[in-house]
């Protein structure tokens, strides 16, 4: 008979009673060495008396963030000891690192450990334990965690304790840093095969409760329906950016650029791309962006256009011999309603594909038309002036089939943002649904949209996001950046000052998810971001030692990173809408591959993945090391291998959009049940990520 091993709990740790001996769990001896006879020294850890009953969410890493410096409620999965002694939260993205790396089924050394064999490696290893007592996994090659059998079992959602004997050699120095590793499930819908975005899941916040809420009991109504208060906005707060433009995939005007060497380098790309006056396109007769503004003797008071025109657009297009989309319609709305140009053009080459269950447009149509996209643009180009804004829903397709440029564009799947962040966008219909309550494309897939119909939706939302304010429609009608919830709470001490967070990722993050931190640190690769790291925990002036808290003044509380060669080399981080960090991207695969052509659609070699694995947990090891005391540190994934789920989503993107204009015979993809199931399939394991978490 084996021995018998009984679980007990001393302080949130884990004690294990073998024979007659106590032996102390690696979290203990760790906690012990570091608290230098102080009692009070905080301490994250997994309880053994914790009853877990499903996956650790992203979300509930970020709560418990807030419940260490925003008073947010007690993490259940955790056990925090002097939460309120924990003196900074750094948070660490490192996609790339997933679980088949800890158990053995992904192996990272080119030679088995201690020159044993695999088989002898596994009769060596516990089986795993019994969660009657609420213990955790031990690691064990071989063992696979497989977050899509069912039913449901423990073993696939508890954490796992980090034996380093029992690690590649690659993954070693994370046991001496952490205590266990956790499975931890990526936001998504399974039902629905979607996968979302583990930026948002971390960095926006649910907006906190009011009292009354808290004392409510059952079905409440939605909360912006109840708390939302109008800020009446002008339409020129939500003219699109050039950076905006730009990584929704516009081609920019020449007076989004303010120096002559700036609009010379943005021409030679146009030229490269055949988007310049040599391949047809024109350019709205503006030269500076300062030629829009209205003086405000010439505007109304309380008027929200700012004394602009404003027109709404939308275009039909059919698909000629190129395959390329060409203009066969056009509809203008002016911001009364009333229709300023409603014309059908015929393209200058044969239509192939009149897409009719899209474009409503069909040959009889076209037939008698004789006006061509030339006349289009010179009409354009008299009707549109330097104060026109024009408004549109994914208005760079418009554009791209007008061969047009112009400078001020409000973009309602840009200021009306997915729920999950891009590169996800919002249709037309679902927004007409969910904030004008009116049914529109009803006939979609019989007589096509109706232009006129879709461009006075997209001016209806435009006028209502001004009536109602910029947060309307946005994540943060219901949540909020994490930095302006952090920003609400002071620090404690005499210096009552708030807290403060920063950002450190590749390329600006000033754009996006850090617009919001006191600190945003753009970095061209990893060790860019360990420095950044660093540079953002500390001050000028060095922590004292020995380590007192009450001397130091920390620069940033919270701090969110992340790492992402390993995620680049692995083919999971496969492109950006922003081309300056999709060149980053780039240069990462050919530095580590030194191989330009290098495929990521394909795994890489085990002794290159071993070596980005390396590095990827030297630079966790580097910041940890940077770390000062008494700093949480949560290392994450976000997802697991995010590959088959995107190969299966673009097979059926393919198919639905073949479906509506072929037969069965000739669809070049066929989606069944059998790709719906490996879809599904490939989603859960895409949701399978892991993190770490520690106190230093």
């Amino acid at each position: 008979m084996g021995r018998r091993k009984r679980h007990i709990e001393d302080e949130g740790s884990v004690v294990v009673r073998t024979d007659f001996s106590i032996v102390e769990s690696r979290a203990t001896k760790r906690r012990k060495k570091k608290d230098h006879g102080h009692n009070n020294y905080p301490e994250i850890s997994h309880s053994s008396s914790a009853r877990l009953q499903s996956y650790v969410k992203i979300s509930d890493l970020q709560a418990l963030v807030l419940y260490v410096f925003a008073q947010g409620p007690s993490p259940q999965w955790v056990a925090v000891r002097h939460a309120s002694a924990i003196q900074k939260v750094v948070v660490l993205m490192a996609p790339g690192l997933e679980l088949g790396m800890f158990n053995g089924t992904l192996s990272l050394d080119s030679q088995e450990p201690h020159g044993k064999k695999s088989s002898e490696l596994e009769s060596d290893l516990s089986p795993k334990q019994s969660f009657d007592n609420g213990a955790t996994n031990t690691i064990s090659a071989g063992e696979q965690n497989d977050s899509s059998k069912a039913p449901l079992s423990p073993d696939d959602y508890y954490p796992t304790k980090l034996d380093a004997d029992k690690l590649p050699e690659v993954l070693k120095p994370l046991a001496d840093m952490f205590s266990h590793v956790w499975p931890i499930k990526a936001p998504g819908d399974d039902k629905y095969s979607r996968l979302f975005s583990p930026l948002q899941a971390m960095l926006t916040a649910p907006l906190p409760k009011s009292k009354e809420e808290r004392k409510m009991k059952g079905a409440q109504p939605p909360r912006e329906a109840k708390t939302w208060q109008n800020q009446r906005t002008s339409i020129t707060e939500f003219i699109a950016n050039s950076d905006e433009l730009r990584e929704n995939e516009y081609v920019l005007h020449p007076a989004l650029f303010p120096t002559g060497a700036a609009r010379a380098k943005e021409l030679e790309l146009r030229q490269k791309a055949k988007q310049s006056t040599d391949d047809g396109w024109v350019d709205t007769k503006i030269e500076e962006l300062e030629e829009g503004v209205v003086p405000f003797s010439e505007q109304e008071d309380g008027s929200i256009t700012g004394g602009r025109e404003v027109l709404a657009m939308d275009c039909e297009m059919c698909k000629t011999d190129t395959e390329a989309a060409e203009l066969t319609r056009i509809s203008i709305l002016g911001w009364d309603g009333s229709v300023i140009l409603d014309e059908l053009v015929k393209p200058e080459r044969p239509i192939v594909d009149y897409l009719t269950q899209y474009s409503g447009i069909t040959k009889e149509m076209l037939e008698p038309v004789t006006t061509t996209l030339r006349d289009i643009q010179e009409q354009l180009l008299k009707l549109i002036t330097p104060r026109t804004i024009l408004v549109g829903h994914s208005l760079n397709s418009d554009l791209t089939a007008l061969k047009m440029t112009h400078p001020f564009i409000v973009d309602t799947s840009i200021i009306f943002p997915h729920p999950r962040g891009p590169p996800l966008k919002s249709s037309l219909k679902f927004l007409a649904q969910k904030y004008l309550s009116r049914g529109i494309q009803k006939h979609h897939g019989t007589t096509g949209h109706d232009s006129v119909e879709d461009a006075r939706a997209v001016l209806d939302l435009v006028k209502q996001k001004c009536e109602k304010g910029p947060k309307w429609g946005t994540s943060e009608a219901s949540g909020e950046p994490i930095f302006k919830r952090l920003g609400r709470v002071r620090r404690p001490g005499p210096s009552e000052a708030y807290r403060t967070g920063a950002v450190v990722d590749w390329g600006d993050p000033k754009r996006g998810h850090g617009s919001t931190a006191e600190v945003s640190i753009g970095c061209e690769n990893d060790d860019q971001v360990v420095e950044g790291v660093k540079s953002a925990i500390f001050t000028a002036r060095a922590a004292p030692a020995p380590f007192d808290p009450a001397k130091y003044v920390p620069e940033v509380d919270f701090v969110w990173a992340r790492l992402r060669e390993l995620e680049a080399i692995r083919g999971w981080w496969n492109t950006s809408k922003s081309a300056d960090v999709d060149q980053l991207r780039s240069d990462a695969i050919a530095n580590s591959s030194h191989d330009e052509n290098v495929d990521t659609t394909k795994e890489v070699s085990k002794s290159d993945l071993s070596s980005a694995v390396a590095r990827t947990v030297d630079r966790i090891k580097a910041i940890y090391a940077g770390l000062p005391k008494c700093t949480a540190f949560v290392v994450y994934t976000g997802t697991g291998d995010p590959r088959e789920t995107s190969r299966l989503q673009a097979l059926q993107q393919q198919f639905r959009k073949e479906y509506q204009i072929k037969k069965w015979d000739e669809l070049s993809v066929k989606w069944t049940d059998v790709e719906e199931q490996e879809l599904r399939r490939a989603v859960r394991e895409a949701r399978a990520g892991l993190g770490f978490v520690v106190v230093k």
